[in-house]
């Protein structure tokens, strides 16, 4: 058999144009597919798309969860209104709520600190590890021992690759086939800068979540500081803007029709190379019930927060992202079953280990009994989702994650650092300071309780032997809602967490402290935590045995595409990508074709006064003026606001750049039609869209409503 390569060694030069638009690519494959970048339009050299520190992907940082991209030399980043959304919120009250009304910062005085914990990322390098990690395994460990392994040899890599302001991790591709150690400048100081009011940045809200035609202006934007050394800092009032090496340029002119386009970004998860038992346990178990859940879980925010606006204020990050959710697992589960995505997987796992036998060899005959062995270990994981997803929803309180977390961070002070358990190594203490201290913002001891109970409600029903000792000698036996509530009422009444400084005490405390508290909370947290550390322990073993088993899977996988000349790329990951296409529209079913803009007109014939429906008055009056100016397209006579493209993206590429064949800005991807919701586990070229704000609609609504031309003119566009 000929030697298996890695994904970014595949021969790539075999893709066929069919296959193009799919996949996120690593920046280092661009190269190896030159001419069908060339193809669909790319007027850059395609070898600068591989050099992080070049133009464009230079420009390019993570949030952490979203995508934003450098768009002045001092520090001003573009992304999604909705991944701005947060710090709306925590700079938000009753009184001044920012969501509602939006914000701008006309002098840099004016920002606003996005919070201890907002982050952003600027990739500055990535190597491939894998050998240094394969050679602390053999294949006699066990999985527990191969997890360990792997675990130490990725905190020795990050050890020896972070210095001061910067964060190193070790990113696992095709399940551990590869390891690549990504290292980012870590800036801390991140200050909310302008976002439009939500009638604008959520237009259409959760009714045309994932839906086209599209008008909604989903762009805000941040600024990074540092201090004045130029070094990584947390917020203080002598920081002074970041100096990014590079700013995108904004194409003012936007694209038509037709033309090439890009979007470079952080997409979070998908997959594409899971096993067909793991995508009916999705349509039978995993979407039905976290559906169930999320819908549960808005109906008790929504209650307390119509009794009250501030737990409305508090909550309304996590509403928002709910909502999406919600609606995404709906069209995930749609979209499976419309596409026959089991029998699919099932076809190609038969099509896939008749190659390895037609192959032969010692090698072939070998993966394929790894596949099975593999289908095998994911059929065990499932005896045990129902105490996961119980355990889980009651660690989803607030104040007693915040407990556990502080026990746990109190028994890992003392161990060495590279002993640690990854989440709790010094490095992460900054983070998990962030997150006490903002807790109040995001919490409410009433919502709090009734999550709780929501949970402890599914581990009463759990079976016996899947109960934890700790957690039911605190329950005493109670069963029924009423004698739950009566039990988490007491609960909260004897802990003072909700208090910062009490959060901050026992943020510095030892374990030996934290056993002789008396806090209700951190009492039930101090007795359950040895059976949540075994838990942990069994799901690493598991893990093990998985590190082992689906890196041959991919193996083998890799080597039978690469034999049909067809792409090989990974999973996305939250690492950076590339994905490109063209701008086209779709038609999703017989007899309906979409066009690929929307424009104007759409916002006044969808408008009604009423949420998510209530365009601002100003905006309805400008656009019936045609008051456009300049920012119109010549082709289509009017002003575009949103536009779909053929690109391959998922979660995490929200707020990523949409560049044109110059690596010009021309938009903000922020959404996938309904028919990419299930593109996470099967990709569909004729379907799959990408949705993106039109930089064109972007600059009109902050010249023209909002008035943010000191934003125009720090970004180098003309005045119009």
């Amino acid at each position: 058999m000929r030697r298996l390569l890695l994904a970014a060694a595949v021969s790539l030069g075999l893709i066929s144009s069919a296959h193009a638009v799919e996949g996120m690519w690593q920046p280092a494959q661009l190269p190896g597919i030159a001419a069908t970048l060339k193809q669909h339009g790319l007027k850059l050299a395609p070898n600068t798309l591989a050099d992080l520190t070049a133009y464009p992907l230079g420009a390019i940082v993570s949030l952490g969860g979203c995508t934003a991209s450098f768009v002045s030399p001092e520090g001003l980043t573009v992304s999604n209104h909705h991944c701005v959304y947060g710090a709306l919120q925590l700079n938000s009250t009753p009184e001044n709520n920012l969501i509602d009304k939006g914000f701008l910062a006309k002098t840099k005085a004016e920002e606003l600190s996005a919070g201890p914990s907002a982050r952003i990322f600027v990739t500055e390098e990535i190597r491939d590890v894998t050998k240094d990690i394969n050679a602390k395994l053999n294949d006699k460990m066990s999985g527990a021992e191969r997890y360990k392994a792997i675990e130490q040899a990725i905190k020795q890599q990050v050890k020896d690759c972070e210095s001061e302001g910067y964060r190193c991790d070790v990113y696992t591709f095709h399940g551990g086939y590869s390891y690549q150690l990504i290292k980012q400048l870590e800036i801390k100081d991140v200050r909310l800068v302008y976002a439009p009011p939500q009638s604008i940045g959520k237009f259409g809200g959760d009714v045309d979540n994932w839906m086209w035609p599209r008008h909604t202006g989903d762009f805000g934007y941040f600024r990074a500081y540092v201090s004045k050394d130029g070094k990584s800092a947390a917020f203080s009032k002598d920081n002074v803007p970041y100096r990014p090496k590079h700013v995108l340029k904004v194409n003012a002119k936007g694209v038509e029709a037709g033309d090439y386009v890009m979007v470079t970004g952080y997409p979070g998860r998908t997959n594409r190379y899971r096993l067909a038992g793991e995508v009916q346990s999705a349509i039978d178990y995993t979407y039905p019930t976290q559906i169930g859940i999320y819908q549960d879980t808005l109906d008790i925010i929504n209650t307390a927060g119509k009794a009250d606006p501030k737990v409305a204020v508090k909550y309304a990050s996590m509403v928002a992202g709910l909502n999406n959710y919600l609606k995404n697992f709906g069209g995930q589960l749609e979209g499976l079953r419309r596409a026959d995505a089991v029998e699919v997987k099932r076809a190609q796992e038969a099509q896939l280990e008749a190659w390895l036998k037609q192959q032969g060899g010692t090698e072939n005959t070998a993966l394929a009994a790894d596949i099975g062995k593999l289908r095998a270990a994911i059929a065990a994981e499932r005896d045990n989702r129902d105490r996961n997803l119980a355990l889980g929803l009651v660690e989803r309180s607030s104040l007693f994650s915040t407990a556990v977390r502080l026990v746990h961070l109190a028994k890992e002070r003392p161990k060495a650092d590279l002993e640690r358990d990854a989440g709790y190594q010094q490095r992460d203490w900054v983070r998990i300071e962030g997150g006490l201290k903002q807790l109040d913002r995001r919490y409410d001891a009433g919502v709090d309780q009734q999550l709780m109970v929501y949970g402890l409600t599914r581990y009463v029903a759990l079976p016996q032997a899947q109960r934890l000792s700790a957690l039911d000698a605190w329950l005493g036996g109670a069963k029924t809602p009423e004698q739950l509530k009566a039990k988490v009422a007491a609960l909260y009444a004897g802990s003072q967490l909700g208090k910062v400084d009490q959060r901050m005490k026992w943020f510095a405390a030892d374990s030996q402290a934290i056993a002789a508290s008396n806090d209700s909370m951190l009492k039930l947290a101090n007795a359950v935590q040895p059976e949540l550390q075994k838990l942990e322990d069994a799901q690493d073993a598991r893990a093990g045995e998985m590190s082992k088993l689906r890196p041959r899977y991919m193996q083998a996988m890799i080597a039978w595409k690469e034999s049909q000349g067809l792409p090989v790329y990974p999973d996305a990951n939250s690492s950076l990508r590339v994905t490109f296409g063209n701008v086209q529209g779709v038609a999703p079913r017989d007899g309906v074709s979409y066009a690929p803009f929307t424009t104007a007109q759409g916002i006044v014939e969808k408008a009604t006064g009423v949420e998510p429906f209530d365009a601002p008055k100003a905006e309805l009056a400008t656009i019936k003026a045609k008051a456009f100016g300049g920012y119109a397209s010549p082709k289509l006579g009017t002003l575009p606001v949103n536009f779909l493209a053929d690109l391959d993206i998922t979660g995490g590429n929200s707020g990523s750049p949409a560049l044109d064949a110059n690596g010009q800005l021309v938009g903000l991807a922020f959404d996938g039609n309904w028919e990419s919701v299930s593109g996470d586990w099967l990709f569909n070229p004729q379907l799959n869209r990408s949705i993106q704000v039109d930089v064109r609609y972007m600059l009109w609504v902050m010249h023209q409503l909002d008035h943010a031309d000191n934003l125009l003119k720090e970004m180098g566009v003309p005045a119009k």
